[in-house]
């Protein structure tokens, strides 16, 4: 397994246990592997976006249905779809960065065994 996507997986599991300073230090080491250019400000701004939604228990947040509904098909639908949006010629390096996060955070988010 890649390095960023183990990172992404020790990333979900602090944020599944609202383990917040062991989050961050994994969100840092993932900005860090992203980057400064536009793909890594974009993944950048998903990963931050997963952590306050969680943090703030945002029920209108995306993230925070998944995780709270534990809905293994709408997790692989919403993976379907990203996937998807990243094969699409005309995104931006930053779009292509934000979707990557997701898709990256929706395999991890998968392979949990508390889902099966």
């Amino acid at each position: 397994m890649p390095a960023r996507e183990m990172r992404m997986e020790m990333f979900l599991r602090a944020l599944l246990k609202r383990d917040f300073s062991r989050a961050k230090g994994h969100l840092e080491k993932l900005q860090k592997m992203a980057g400064p250019d536009e793909w890594g400000r974009g993944y950048g701004k998903a990963i931050n976006g997963f952590m306050s939604a969680i943090k703030d228990n945002d029920p209108n947040s995306l993230i925070v249905q998944l995780i709270s509904e534990h809905d293994r098909e709408k997790a692989e639908k919403l993976l379907e779809h990203f996937q998807g949006i990243l094969e699409h010629e005309f995104r931006d390096e930053y779009e292509k960065g934000y979707y990557t996060a997701w898709v990256e955070f929706l395999k991890a988010y998968l392979s949990q065994k508390t889902l099966s």
